[in-house]
């Protein structure tokens, strides 16, 4: 075998093909693993753009062995490992391709065709450099043809969607210049080992030695070897007393995070935790011939040792103030504040600044990162924010001023820290609830809550508070009788909840969800009154629940929060030229597979405007993509609609069928193929749902969840849905599963499975029972994350043995998301569903009997 490094242009250039071999699995990389090399490549970016000198980044080896030359002169190889980096690659190259064609630049994007995508002079599956496994042969062809279904369901639709949105982002922000500096990086400053075997090697034990190695060094592991081989005469004592103290209290992964840190805050804001080793060697070479050096280092770092401690166990703080300040974000979760919290922590220790001034500059980083959430903004480049802080620190003057200085530089793009205008208007109009992780919205209801300095304060401990829809998710028709009141002009019932449902105005915290259910406001008004909670008892006094006392209690609670979390330095602040929410509407088109489409209406809320303000923006907005896939409420093209690019013309029901939608003779398109503001919310990568992985009860709750699952799905369906339900949930639990139950107002029903061994188990359910709604949604979204069934070609097959059933129609192009079907489906279809639930099991036991032989897979 042969290796040498190599860049992703070189390695392609040329006749030739690589093809992935059918005992590869199928294409696995999703958004997290997308965004990281995202993120990488915009690093490397930004030096092109600055000038400053060009350092490749490694991407990881590729294995191929060489198959044949095939006429033509062509040479094929075999991808034995690295097909996951070289088809995203691939990807990345084909939307970069499309992107150009789209901007105009014809020349630029053939140039990538030819060079990179396609053998030119090759026909049939031989024109393709790159040919995937006979599982995604036609996703990814489709995709580098720019056939209509480029871009459909499944990991390879949705690298290139990400990647195409990613690029029109990008370029809109930073310009043309910006897109050329990307292809420049993607093909010559992504570094690969190319290892090459000979003809006649055996390419199954290749594939099996490399992805069954045994655990390796850590990269902290590698530090501590590099740093004791150059402490020859103190190396034994200087372990002894702070090394393996400083691992025992921290453990293997916080002592991987403190070793990181410990970067950043020196003022490595690019350090990626990835490169900790190269890194810190880099850095410490210079002492590797002065014992004393290295042994103040290590001194160093065991006292960050102990400070880090305060910021993952807070109640280790002295002050109290301060201790609040970390307890606040160690609810928030994540890991976004740490490095500002531990250079602030240095600082205090060192009596360069007090306890009071930390606490106040790390107020500021929850405002920061709170007024983002209720902004609706991403999380993209927060991280990077903090990372730079640390340099700002150690200039003369308040380290809160420090701060909060350099954060309210950062009021435009993505790095917005929203000012109060910006905060009320997202707060009366944006889905509060779908913004965010579920313990971030919870952690605003609290502080929101405590403002109001109850006289016995609740114990957020004890009591099992969620968040609650004042006004329902799934509502009766007493609701929607009194949104017909309060509807104007061109706005259904329908629409205006949906644009109300999900603001702050219509939330807050409750500890009785199930009894709260979907009533009408007046029972929950008794119940809302009995509350402890402040906030419950203000709705409580209200004499009846729409759109002005939402829009009421918004402005508020927006009142309360600009007190709270403290905004930007005003002069320092810049206006958009853009409302945001039209940035978001463009993301939200971009990510939507082929062979769906949405509603004026569903966009509205995902954005927070009204359904006609959205109609008007899209039939104007210059080459706006995909804007022949926004429909009516009823599923039609809109009579006014025209295209708004010079790249179509004519019909678009045409193009909409040829990508796989159907309409009936009315000329509605197929409702299974619409996308929700939840789908929308789901593919731009919200957390989409407080629904966590079902877990079994205590027995009694259990039996008591049972009971309210069981009484709302009789009050709700017919007998005979009623006992088809049942009779499948009997019959799960014949093949081994149990039932687990959501905690929200309608309780939800999870036939669940544990899959593992008992202290290493994981669950896996298929489907997600509603018993007031009446639907099953089928949960495509969180098995594409869960082994064996994060292999497509399995989740294809439980939505083709699921469609095979009379009364279910589940689009292909939701593959990815959480299609339903209606529970009646239940009364005459128990035993057919059964049928396929058995098979589900049946499948998860197949794949952990083959768990030992396939354990290894090629790493992200």
């Amino acid at each position: 075998m042969q290796a040498r490094e190599i860049t992703f242009s070189k390695l392609v250039q040329g006749e030739m093909q690589f093809q992935v071999p059918l005992y590869q699995r199928t294409y696995s990389w999703q958004r997290e693993q997308l965004r990281q090399l995202w993120d990488d490549v915009q690093e490397l970016v930004e030096d092109q753009l600055e000038n400053r000198p060009p350092a490749a980044h490694f991407l990881g080896s590729v294995v191929l062995a060489p198959e044949r030359v095939v006429a033509g002169g062509m040479q094929r190889w075999l991808v034995v490992d690295g097909q996951q980096r070289l088809t995203t690659l691939m990807l990345a190259f084909t939307a970069l391709r499309d992107h150009w064609r789209a901007r105009g630049s014809d020349k630029k994007a053939a140039r990538i065709h030819d060079l990179l995508l396609v053998n030119g002079y090759q026909d049939g599956d031989d024109h393709f450099r790159l040919l995937p496994t006979q599982a995604d042969r036609a996703a990814f062809t489709a995709c580098v043809q720019s056939l209509p279904k480029a871009g459909g369901s499944g990991n390879i639709g949705s690298a290139y969607l990400f990647f195409l949105g990613a690029l029109t982002e990008g370029e809109e922000s930073a310009g043309e210049q910006w897109t050329d500096a990307v292809e420049t990086v993607l093909g010559n400053f992504l570094s690969i080992v190319a290892i090459t075997a000979a003809e006649g090697d055996n390419v199954y034990r290749i594939f099996e030695s490399i992805n069954n190695t045994g655990v390796g060094l850590s990269q902290s592991d590698l530090l501590r070897n590099y740093l004791f081989m150059y402490l020859p005469t103190r190396g034994e004592a200087v372990y002894r007393d702070l090394w393996l103290p400083m691992q025992e209290l921290l453990g293997p992964d916080n002592l991987e995070l403190l070793v990181w840190l410990d970067l950043v805050v020196a003022g490595n804001s690019r350090a990626k935790q990835s490169d900790i080793y190269r890194d810190q060697k880099k850095r410490l070479e210079r002492l590797t011939h002065d014992e004393s050096a290295l042994h103040a280092e290590i001194v160093l770092l065991s006292e960050r040792a102990g400070r880090l401690m305060r910021i993952l166990e807070p109640q280790r703080e002295t002050d109290p103030r301060l201790r609040e300040a970390l307890e606040r974000l160690s609810r928030w979760g994540g890991q976004t504040h740490y490095p500002l919290a531990l250079h602030l922590l240095d600082l205090v220790d060192a009596d360069r600044a007090t306890a009071a001034e930390a606490a106040e500059a790390l107020a500021y980083a929850e405002s920061y990162m709170v007024r983002r959430l209720l902004a609706g903004l991403s999380t993209t480049g927060t991280n990077r924010v903090f990372m730079e802080i640390p340099k700002e620190l150690d200039k003369d003057g308040s380290p809160a001023e420090a701060v909060r200085r350099f954060l309210s530089r950062n009021k435009t793009g993505a790095r917005a820290w929203p000012g109060d205008d910006a905060v009320r208007e997202a707060v009366r109009t944006r889905p509060f609830y779908k913004t965010g992780r579920s313990n971030q919205r919870f952690q605003v209801l609290r502080r929101l809550e405590e403002s109001y300095s109850a006289s016995e304060p609740v114990d957020y401990a004890k009591a099992r508070l969620t968040v609650e829809h004042v006004m329902p998710q799934r509502p009766a028709q007493q609701w929607y009788d009194l949104l017909a009141e309060e509807a104007e002009d061109g706005e259904s019932p329908d629409e205006l909840h949906a644009l109300l449902v999900h603001t702050l105005g219509n939330l807050t915290l409750s500890g009785d969800n199930a009894r709260l259910s979907n009533h009408p406001f007046h029972r929950k008004q008794e119940i809302l009154d009995s509350s402890a909670l402040r906030m419950n008892q203000r709705i409580a006094a209200q004499g009846r629940w729409g759109r002005a006392e939402i829009l009421a209690r918004a402005d508020e609670l927006v009142e309360r929060a600009t007190q709270l979390w403290p905004g930007p330095i005003e002069e320092l602040v810049q206006a958009d030229d853009e409302w945001a929410g039209w940035k978001e509407l463009r993301e939200a088109l971009l990510v939507m597979p082929s062979g769906t489409w949405t509603t004026y209406g569903d966009l509205a809320a995902l954005i927070g405007t009204h359904a006609i303000s959205v109609g008007n923006h899209v039939g104007t907005k210059p080459g706006l993509r995909g804007a022949y896939r926004v429909l009516t409420a009823d599923g039609r093209i809109s009579a006014g609609f025209s295209w708004t690019d010079d790249q179509h013309s004519g019909d678009p029901r045409i193009l909409l069928e040829t990508e796989g939608i159907a309409f009936d003779t009315s000329g509605r398109a197929s409702r299974s193929h619409r996308l929700t503001t939840a789908d929308l919310g789901t593919l731009l990568g919200r957390d989409a749902s407080d629904e966590s992985a079902p877990t079994r009860e205590a027995e009694g709750d259990q039996q008591s969840a049972a009971a309210r699952f069981e009484s709302q799905l009789r009050d709700n369906q017919t007998p005979q849905t009623v006992d088809g339900v049942l009779s499948a949930l009997r019959f799960w639990e014949l093949q081994g599963g149990y039932r687990a139950y959501g905690r929200a107002n309608e309780t939800s029903c999870f036939p669940t499975v544990e899959v593992g061994a008992p202290l290493a188990a994981r669950t896996l359910w298929p489907l997600a029972l509603y018993p007031e709604t009446g639907t099953a949604e089928v949960v495509f979204q969180h098995l594409k994350r869960r082994a064996p069934f994060d292999d497509e070609p399995l989740r294809r097959e439980l939505l083709t043995r699921l469609n095979a059933i009379e009364g279910i129609d589940l689009a292909e192009a939701k593959l990815d998301l959480r299609p339903s079907f209606p529970l009646e489906v239940f009364a005459g279809r128990s035993e057919e569903l059964s049928a396929v639930l058995e098979w589900f099991v049946h499948t998860i036991a197949l794949a952990e009997a083959r768990r030992p032989l396939d354990e290894g897979t090629e790493p992200v």
